[in-house]
């Protein structure tokens, strides 16, 4: 078994095809991943980022393509990868009717931790977890869950985090004290491939990737992503909003027209189109426009709309 390699990337795949029954789900995929980065996965259900997620772990091999994760080779090496990642599935996979302390000892013994009782203890400590070590895990909270399932990646010290919308059914403030401890993991070195569906989310990463239909639409930074989707986009507030949305729809120079709450966010990649196209509406008295910055949602929805379903 090699080593592994002393590069600043964690994950450098490339050509990455997996398919189910005759269905391609995912295609042609590659990506970078620098050491030390929080990188967001985005996409709709169904777009492959669990299978390409379980790729990367060594849970599944790929029918095509190549790469390595943490130098190892992605098809030969995969039992030294799973030994150095930390993968935290959507739903809750640990031992119910056992207690915290309990679950975190049982994956210590699986990983083989040396000084296995000052890690756990270690472990507890370090995610707020010891008051409630002997608190069964069937009877914690979404969020107390979550916080468990953290622990349970973290008991061996992995390299690289891989987590699969680890904040799904979990309140606001448990999904910041997340992102908080998440933060404080990268500082100190520690890789993480984050999928998640919320936008205020996808902000906090470094760099994000968007996958739809099994394939590789965009990365970059947030901002990259804003500008170069190229959108020109008006928001539209008062009492004839809600019902302009349905007459605003498919006119020329207007791709996109986006409910956000009690405002409407209308978007062109024409903006001299755009501008024509909602010009008959600017008089209203019941309207207010206002030109504002495109927002990472409003790019990811247009990235949506372009995109072909290869998957039949």
């Amino acid at each position: 078994m090699s080593t592994p390699l002393s590069g600043s990337l964690a994950i450098d795949v490339s050509g990455l095809s997996k398919s189910f029954d005759g269905k391609r789900v995912v295609d042609d995929f590659g990506l970078r991943v620098p050491r030390g980065t929080i990188y967001g996965f985005l996409g709709p259900n169904g777009s492959g980022k669990t299978t390409t997620i379980r790729m990367l772990c060594g849970l599944l091999t790929p029918d095509s393509g190549t790469g390595t994760c943490l130098g190892f080779d992605l098809r030969r090496e995969q039992a030294a990868i799973k030994r150095r990642v930390g993968y935290m599935t959507q739903r809750f996979s640990l031992y119910e009717e056992l207690s915290i302390e309990e679950n975190l000892n049982f994956i210590a013994r699986v990983y083989a931790v040396p000084q296995r009782k000052q890690a756990v203890a270690s472990t507890l400590a370090g995610l707020g977890l010891s008051e409630r070590s002997g608190q069964l895990a069937g009877t914690l909270s979404g969020g107390w869950k979550q916080r468990l399932a953290l622990a349970a990646c973290l008991i061996h010290r992995p390299e690289l985090l891989l987590l699969d919308e680890p904040t799904a059914g979990v309140d606001p403030k448990a999904r910041r004290e997340f992102w908080d401890q998440i933060h404080d993991l990268a500082a100190q070195g520690l890789t993480v491939l984050v999928s998640t569906h919320y936008m205020d989310e996808a902000e906090r990463c470094h760099r994000l990737a968007y996958i739809a239909y099994g394939r590789l639409l965009a990365q970059g930074t947030a901002e990259e992503i804003v500008r170069t989707s190229g959108l020109s986009t008006w928001q539209v507030t008062g009492k004839g909003a809600a019902a302009l949305a349905n007459e605003l729809r498919g006119r020329p120079g207007i791709d996109m027209v986006v409910p956000f709450g009690a405002t409407l966010h209308v978007s062109g990649v024409d903006r001299p189109a755009l501008d024509g196209a909602i010009a008959p509406y600017r008089d209203r008295q019941d309207l207010v426009w206002q030109r504002v910055a495109a927002g990472l949602e409003d790019a990811f929805i247009r990235l949506m709309s372009g995109a072909q379903d290869r998957i039949q």
